[in-house]
C-alpha cells in the first residue's frame, strides 16, 4: 500500500493547482454537446448537455435528494397512486422517450420537483395541501413541463449549474461548518432542496403552459390547474417556513394564477366538464391524511430547528411521535434534534429506531454515525458510516468521516486511503476538510 501512495504522492503545489483547475475543467466540459432543437418549440437553442448526460445527472443526483427527503414513502398505496397519475399524463408530453418515474418522498415540507432525466417527486407535505386528482395531475404536469422544456439542461448550458458536474454531484452535499472539531451533522448531510434546480420566472411560465396542456389532454378539468395555482398563491402569501424551498426553486406570482384563469376561460374552457376525481384522491391518500396532525407537528419542529429553538423542536417532535411512533422521518428528526441539544445517547436511540423502521434508507445510519462520533465510539461510528455509504454510494464526505474514525482509532493506513480517496473524488476542493486530510497525509509521509 505504501507503494501505491508513493505513486500517487501529491505536493502542496499540485494540491493548489488541482483546486484552481476544477472550475475551468467543469466549464470546458459543457462545450462537447453544442446546439440542439428545443423539443417543445422545434427551434435551435444553445444546449451543451445531451439527453444521455441529463439521464446520467438525474441518476447520480436524485438518490441524494431522495435521502435528504427521508426516502421514498413506504406507504405503497400512496406511492403507487402518485406514479399511476404521472403515467396517465406521460403519453401527452413532448419527450416521450425519457425514463420517467414518479415518487412520493417522506419529507413534510411542501414541494414537488423534477430532475432532468425524468425523475419526479412530490412530498407528503404537498399532497396534504391538494384536494383532488386533477390538482395532482396539474402538479405532475408542471414538473413534466420542466423536463420537456429542458430547463435544467438550459441552466447547465449557461454555466448556472456547472457545479453539478463536479464529483458526481455529491460535492453539493458538502459541509457548511467552519469548525473541524464539530464533525457531527456537518459532513454528508443534505438539506432540503440542496440539489434542486432553481427555475426562472420564464421557466415557470413555460412549465405552467405545458403542464396545463398535458393534464387537460390526459382527461382532467383545467379547473384542477387553476385550483393548484390558487393554492400555491395562497401559500406564497402565507410565507410559511414549510414552503420556503418550494418558492425558492419555483418562483410564484399572481401573474401565474391569472394566466391559469385566462387559459381556463379560453382555450381550455371546454375541459371544465372533465373530472376532478376528488373522492378517488381522498381515498388514495387516506393513510396519509390520518397522519396530518403529526406531519404538521413535524413541520413546526423543523421550523423551530431552523430557528435553533431546540427545546420547542423537541416538544413538537415528541408530540408527533405520540401518534407517529412508526414514522421513520419523525425518528430521524428527533435524532437530529437530540444531536443539536448535545444529547448523542438519545440521538442514537432514535436513529436506531429509524433504522429498524426503514433499514434501506441512509439517514438513520448517518445520524447514528454522528452520535457515535460524538461519543468517541470510533469503531461504531465507522460501521454506521460504512453502511450509509453502502446504501447511498457516491458521497465523498463519507470517505472523510470513515478516514477520520480510523485516524482516531490509530488505523493509519486505511485512514490514509480514505483521506486520499476523499481528496481525489472532490478534486482537492478548497475546504477545511480537504486541508485537514492533506495535512494528515503529509504528516504520515503520503504527501509532500
Amino acid at each position: 500500500m505504501d507503494d501505491i501512495y508513493k505513486e500517487n504522492q501529491v505536493s502542496r503545489r499540485q494540491f493548489l493547482k488541482y483546486t484552481a483547475a476544477v472550475s475551468a475543467a467543469t466549464a470546458g466540459a459543457g462545450w462537447l454537446a453544442g446546439c440542439a432543437l428545443n423539443p417543445v418549440t422545434g427551434e435551435k437553442q444553445l444546449m451543451m448537455v445531451s439527453r444521455e448526460q441529463e439521464i446520467g445527472i438525474d441518476k447520480n443526483q436524485s438518490p441524494f435528494q431522495f435521502s435528504s427527503d427521508y426516502g421514498v414513502t413506504q406507504d405503497s398505496r400512496v406511492n403507487y397512486y402518485v406514479a399511476d397519475i404521472g403515467k396517465k399524463v406521460v403519453p401527452y408530453v413532448h419527450r416521450k422517450d425519457m425514463p420517467y418515474n414518479f415518487q412520493c418522498v417522506n419529507a413534510v415540507y411542501v414541494n414537488a420537483y423534477a430532475f432532468p432525466g425524468g425523475t419526479i417527486a412530490v412530498t407528503r407535505g404537498i399532497l396534504l395541501k391538494l384536494d383532488n386528482e386533477a390538482q395532482l395531475a396539474a402538479l405532475l404536469g408542471h414538473e413534466l413541463g420542466h423536463v420537456n422544456a429542458r430547463h435544467s439542461a438550459q441552466q447547465m448550458s449557461k454555466g448556472q449549474l456547472s457545479s453539478l458536474l463536479v464529483g458526481g454531484l455529491a460535492m453539493a452535499a458538502g459541509s457548511r461548518s467552519s469548525d473541524l472539531g464539530d464533525l457531527t451533522q456537518q459532513l454528508g448531510a443534505l438539506g432540503q432542496g440542496l440539489l434542486l434546480s432553481k427555475y426562472s420566472r420564464d421557466n415557470e411560465r413555460e412549465a405552467d403552459e405545458l403542464g396545463n396542456e398535458y393534464m387537460v389532454r390526459s382527461g382532467y378539468s383545467t379547473t384542477g390547474f387553476v385550483d393548484l395555482m390558487e393554492i400555491l398563491n395562497s401559500l406564497h402569501k402565507e410565507a410559511a417556513s414549510s414552503v420556503q424551498v418550494l418558492f425558492s426553486t419555483h418562483p410564484m406570482s399572481s401573474e401565474r394564477l391569472e394566466s391559469a384563469r385566462e387559459r381556463g376561460n379560453g382555450r381550455y374552457a371546454k375541459s371544465k366538464t372533465l373530472p376532478l376525481n376528488r373522492d378517488r384522491y381522498m381515498d388514495s391518500i387516506a393513510s396519509l391524511r390520518q397522519k396530518e396532525k403529526g406531519i404538521v407537528l413535524l413541520q413546526q419542529g423543523e421550523k423551530s430547528m431552523g430557528a435553533k429553538e431546540y427545546d420547542k423542536a423537541q416538544h413538537s417532535f415528541q408530540e408527533a411521535l405520540k401518534s407517529m411512533d412508526d414514522d421513520y422521518t419523525a425518528h430521524v428528526l428527533m435524532a437530529k434534534c437530540m444531536m443539536a441539544r448535545k444529547n448523542p445517547r438519545q440521538a442514537l436511540v432514535h436513529s436506531q429506531n429509524a433504522q429498524q423502521l426503514y433499514p434501506m434508507e441512509a439517514q438513520g445510519y448517518q445520524v447514528a454515525g454522528d452520535a457515535n462520533l460524538s461519543l468517541k465510539r470510533w469503531a461504531d461510528a465507522y460501521r454506521e458510516y460504512d453502511k450509509c455509504e453502502d446504501l447511498l454510494p457516491g458521497n465523498p464526505h463519507l470517505k472523510f468521516l470513515k478516514g477520520y474514525c480510523q485516524d482516531k482509532n490509530g488505523q493509519i493506513k486505511p485512514a490514509a486511503q480514505n483521506y486520499a480517496d476523499y481528496l481525489k473524488v472532490t478534486n482537492y476542493a478548497p475546504n477545511q476538510y480537504s486541508k485537514f486530510a492533506y495535512s494528515r497525509l503529509k504528516t504520515w509521509g503520503y504527501a509532500k
